[in-house]
Parts: structure tokens; sequence; C-alpha cells
């Protein structure tokens, strides 16, 4: 986040230019399904799917997100989700939305739900606040169809076969008839393995949803922590 002096942008305590600064995602190679994006293609099969979208361990069809999880957009959503200044689901779901590929279409979307207790301490869901921000441009309905029926632990700093056992079975859709046949959006801020936002897709699929993407705001890039030498061989298919 810049030192300029702060402005008020809609009511928001960030400068515009801070607002205007996170660029899209952009790499060279990506998975064709969870847009997971890769140092080179040896990852990928001839398909282009990753290891975990081949081996059937996303509970997702596709996945979407605006930028990487790092500088000043990891700023503002901090300042969305801990700093409490809900406005700021406005400009960042306008980065959301760009996100979204021009020739899909769907019925409705769904916020990843938090615990009722997570709720409480923060005082919203802040994914609820940027599917209602896709929701107003687009026109489509939201509705949080999907529960937590029990609290899990942080899932930072747990292995990939780790996040997963620790959501699942977390995740449960209630009225099932709000989402038979229909094509999901699911919405959250950030995608970092994908371990939350596959149990939550599970969950509507059982429910009988015909087809569910994940849309975030940002995914950790694990790029970044790849040293050149880890990059140049194919072991690296296994560490996404």
């Amino acid at each position: 986040m810049c030192e300029r002096p702060l402005e008020q942008v809609s009511r928001i305590p960030v400068c515009a230019s801070c607002l205007k600064e996170p660029k899209p995602l952009v790499a060279e190679y990506f998975c064709v399904s969870c847009r997971t994006p890769f140092q080179n293609r040896f990852p990928l099969d001839e398909e282009g799917r990753c290891g975990l979208c081949r081996n059937g361990l996303r509970g997702f069809d596709a996945a979407y997100s605006f930028g990487a999880y790092e500088g000043t957009l990891r700023e503002l959503i901090h300042l969305l989700k801990y700093g409490r200044i809900r406005t700021l689901a406005k400009p960042l779901g306008e980065h959301l939305a760009s996100a979204i590929p021009g020739d899909q279409r769907f019925d409705l979307i769904v916020p990843v739900p938090l615990h009722w207790r997570r709720r409480f301490e923060r005082g919203f869901n802040q994914a609820a606040l940027l599917a209602a921000s896709i929701a107003r441009r687009y026109a489509m309905p939201v509705v949080a169809v999907v529960r937590r029926r029990r609290a899990t632990a942080s899932q930072a700093g747990l292995s990939n076969p780790k996040r997963r056992a620790n959501v699942a079975g977390a995740f449960v859709v209630p009225r099932r008839g709000k989402v038979e046949g229909r094509r999901i959006l699911l919405v959250d801020d950030v995608l970092t393995t994908g371990a939350t936002a596959s149990a939550c897709a599970a969950a509507l699929k059982r429910a009988g949803a015909r087809y569910v993407a994940v849309l975030t705001l940002a995914r950790a890039d694990r790029r970044l922590s790849i040293t050149p030498f880890q990059a140049a061989g194919p072991a690296l298919a296994e560490v996404f």
C-alpha cells in the first residue's frame, strides 16, 4: 500500500491509485480447469490439466481469479476482512467481475459461508459482500444455500491432503431444490490450495447442482516460492 496521503474514495480511506493498482494474474501456463499458474508445462497432461484435476481431487468444474494474493491486492483484501472496511467490497467487486469469462452464464451466485461463530466475531461474511457486488452488476440472485455444519481449524500451514481432510464434510446444502440442475458461481475472496472451495462445491454437486465454477478475487501464486532449480523438472507436478 502506498504512503501517499489518503483520500476519501467512495468513503474508503484508501487512495484511488491503490484501488486501481492490482493487475490481473498472468502466466504462460495454466491448468485448463482450475487455472492454477505454472512455471512450465510439465505438471500438465496432454489436455492441459494439473495433477489434482486429472485425479478428480477438485470438487468444482472451473475456477477463475482476478489476481495474485500479494502486494496491494492482498492488503486491500485484509482491509476488507480484518479492517472491516465493508465499502471496499464495491471496488474489489469490480476487479472480481472482470475475471468472469464473457462466454459463461450462471443461474445464481453462492457465497462460500463462514461458520456462525466466525461471522459473529467479524460481523459479516466478506464472500457475501463480494457476491452481492457481482449480483448487482449481472442481475443474478445471490442465494446463501451452503451451510458450515462444523467449525474447522485454520488452513494456514497445512499441506494439501491435510487441508482437504480438515474441510471434508464441513459443508451441507439443506435446500436442495434451490440448486438442482443449476449452474452455480461460487464466490470467495481468496483461493489458496482450493480445498475449501472444493469441499463447498462438492456439497453443491451432491445437492444436484449441474455445474459449479469458483470465482475468487485473488489466488495464491505458488510460483513465487519456487526456485529456478525446482521449476526445471517434472517433480513440480505434485507440489500443486
